[in-house]
């Protein structure tokens, strides 16, 4: 009977999985004798990638029927490539790269054109349209891509520099120079400018490239605006142009219009140092002395490394030996300036800079430079902490008695006096000095008193 016969059947599917479950159960489960590590086991897949697989058979294509059999498989490969990833560019240009090979044009332009319409902001996918029209020498269809190129992604330089390189190589110059200025209006990066303005120096046309840095250094002058620290090479390159096509009274204005223009607040070592250099070169040798004074005057110190540098070999080149001192005591002065802001009670450091500057300044600095010695106090009140400090009052004593009024050193005296913690210690060296200056000065009351 029918139901006899399934049950039967069943009966005999149950028998064989149990004998089955039976022969997988592990029956030894004690480790074997020979162990395989990880690393043989991906030595042996690894060699096993390296066996050589034989080559596919080449076919060969006899007729035409043949042939348009090979394309029509090709392109079913490629159009189911594309159809289960569209977003993969690499499967469209392959594709039309194929059908370039094949000499069918207007094929790989609609390829092309599909793949655009999936990925429009894709680079190398517009590259590779126009490089194939420009290859096969198409050189409308090549300015209609690198168009709409440039009108779709006008942020993309890589365009503008091959759409404006391929005019050129055509030799339709105004169509190049069109191209630039239409690049010019999105005001790109910097290389663009000097792009433009080598494209013109090429064919002669100093002019143009004249008003084309006129135009970049206005643009670049209203957006230092809103910087903070303006570049100024910008600036030197304009008057280096100038100077190489032997304008220099025009190279001198651009100079002058950039230190008008940075003014004191934004002040650069290298816009003077190139100022100086040109001014050197057309042999103004007092116009350099007073540019590079003027900048060493105005700028920090530590932002003035070079321009020290490049006026030391100024003036030993031109100068006197006057000026050669001047500039190696500007460079000892900084020394020591940054020796006593490192360490203000450094008093040694203070002499050495005292001693400089009372050799080759006027009054009023040296008055300064006492003044900011003494004000740093020793912080202890010890007499081995004060031992070098009120030799810093005693020079300045005798420099005022030397070189200037007599009342201003009987000032530096009662100054010092009241400073001295006397109820902890004194200096009897400052109460006889003062007493002998008020002798000196015939004035005996004063002398007795402090005595």
């Amino acid at each position: 009977a029918p139901g006899e016969r399934d049950r039967a059947r069943c009966c005999a599917t149950k028998r064989d999985r149990a004998s089955l479950a039976f022969a997988l159960q592990v029956k030894n489960k004690a480790p074997a004798e020979v162990q395989i590590t990880a690393e043989q086991l991906l030595r042996e897949a690894k060699e096993r990638e390296l066996e050589l697989l034989p080559p596919p058979p080449q076919q060969k294509i006899t007729d035409v029927e043949e042939l348009n059999d090979y394309k029509l498989r090709k392109r079913k490969t490629f159009e189911d490539n594309i159809r289960k990833n569209r977003t993969v560019i690499s499967n469209w240009i392959k594709y039309a790269q194929w059908e370039e090979s094949l000499k069918e044009i207007q094929r790989a332009r609609s390829i092309y054109e599909r793949a655009l319409d999936v990925d429009y902001r894709n680079v190398t996918l517009w590259l590779k349209y126009a490089e194939m029209e420009m290859k096969n020498r198409q050189v409308n269809h090549a300015r209609n891509i690198w168009d709409r190129a440039i009108t779709t992604l006008p942020r993309v330089n890589q365009f503008w520099y091959k759409y404006t390189y391929m005019e050129e190589m055509l030799g339709n110059v105004a169509g190049s120079r069109q191209v630039f200025e239409r690049w010019m209006e999105w005001q790109p990066e910097e290389q663009a400018w000097h792009s433009y303005i080598n494209f013109e120096l090429r064919y002669k046309e100093v002019d143009r490239a004249r008003s084309i840095y006129e135009r970049y250094i206005l643009f670049r002058a209203l957006a230092a605006l809103v910087l903070v620290h303006p570049d100024v090479k910008n600036w030197i390159k304009y008057a280096r142009f100038e100077e190489k096509h032997s304008y220099f009274a025009h190279a001198r204005k651009v100079y002058e219009r950039a230190v008008e223009f940075f003014g004191e607040e934004h002040m650069d070592e290298h816009l003077y140092v190139a100022f100086a250099k040109f001014e050197e070169n057309q042999k103004e040798f007092e116009r350099v002395r007073v540019i590079y004074k003027y900048a060493l005057d105005r700028i920090p110190k530590q932002d003035a490394q070079n321009l020290f540098k490049n006026y030391t070999i100024f003036e030993k080149k031109f100068g006197d030996r006057r000026g050669i001192e001047d500039i190696i005591v500007s460079k000892r002065r900084f020394q020591y300036e940054e020796e006593v802001k490192a360490n203000p009670h450094n008093y040694d450091a203070w002499f050495d800079y005292l001693r400089l500057v009372e050799s080759d300044t006027d009054a009023e600095t040296v008055r300064e430079v006492y003044e900011r010695a003494i004000a740093n106090v020793p912080p202890i009140q010890e007499k081995r902490h004060w031992k070098r400090y009120i030799y810093l009052w005693i020079n300045y004593a005798l420099y005022e008695e030397l070189e200037a009024k007599a009342k201003r050193t009987r000032q530096v005296y009662q100054a010092c006096l009241e400073l001295l913690p006397h109820k902890k210690f004194t200096f009897a060296k400052m109460w006889l000095l003062y007493a002998q200056f008020e002798i000196r000065q015939k004035n005996l009351p004063l002398a007795r008193r402090a005595l």
